[in-house]
Parts: structure tokens; sequence; C-alpha cells
């Protein structure tokens, strides 16, 4: 089932929702880009317990900086999920090789990440609460391109 689509993660914050999001990449056969510094170390055991045995069994590409992701990265659209969206995910078209970006936990991306980003979407929720956990938010994004085109 493995789809040309990948999840990438700027300088994520919290070890159990990376490792839940490995397990989402693992379930739909999508890589994961963690642009670095992440929030907690590598073997963090928070992590080893979240992602349990789909951390051996995910692609993932480690890259140092967002400019090196920037250098290195795959093909395709940078489409930002971000709470300051221009479109919303129900109205988005995906596209074959769209990296969904998502930023940190507890800051999002910064400007320049913002603004370099192909395309915008936000999730659609209720008006005032702030935002979906982030490994939520990636199951979602990739469970809707895997349905627009009948995957």
């Amino acid at each position: 089932m493995k789809q040309n689509y990948s999840i990438a993660l700027y300088q994520t914050d919290i070890a159990q929702n990376f490792g839940a999001i490995c397990r989402t990449c693992t379930g739909f056969g999508v890589p994961l880009h963690v642009i670095e510094p992440t929030g907690f170390t590598w073997n963090d055991p928070k992590m080893q317990r979240a992602g349990m045995d789909y951390l051996q069994r995910v692609e993932v590409t480690r890259h140092k900086s967002w400019n090196k992701f920037c250098d290195n990265k795959p093909k395709g659209r940078v489409v930002l999920i971000t709470t300051n969206g221009d479109i919303s995910l129900t109205e988005f078209k995906s596209q074959p090789n769209d990296i969904y970006l998502f930023g940190r936990e507890s800051a999002g991306v910064p400007q320049d990440v913002h603004d370099s980003a192909d395309i915008r979407v936000v999730i659609p929720m209720v008006d005032g609460e702030r935002s979906f956990n982030i490994a939520q938010s990636a199951a979602m994004v990739i469970f809707e391109a895997f349905r627009q085109n009948n995957l």
C-alpha cells in the first residue's frame, strides 16, 4: 500500500507524538522526514513505548536543519498543516508526492518556513479551539489523501 506521500516533522517536541506518527507512517506505508533538532533524545523510552516495534519498520530520514531538508527533500509540494492555513483540509486536493509538514507542538514553524511552504492547509475545528494533537492531525491528513485518491 506504499504511496508517494510523506510526512515531515519540523523540530518535533514530544517523543510520544513522534512514536505515534511512526505507527501511522508504517500503517500507511509513507516515509517520515524529521527536521532536527528534536525536543527529545533519539532513544527516549517514551518514544519507544509509543512507537513500539513500528519504529524499526518506518522509513525515517533525519535532516540536521530546515536548510538541509530543503536541499535534500523528495520531489513534491511542501504542504504545511497549520492553524494559519489558507485552505481547509476539506477543500484541499492532494497530489502525488505531497510532503505534509507539521510544526513543533509548542510553537509551530517560524515565519520563514511558513512562507516557504507551497500550500498552507488548516484542519477545520470548532471555533475557539487551538489545535488538534500533531499525531492525530498527521493521521487525518494522510487518511484524507488516501481517501481522495481511492487508495
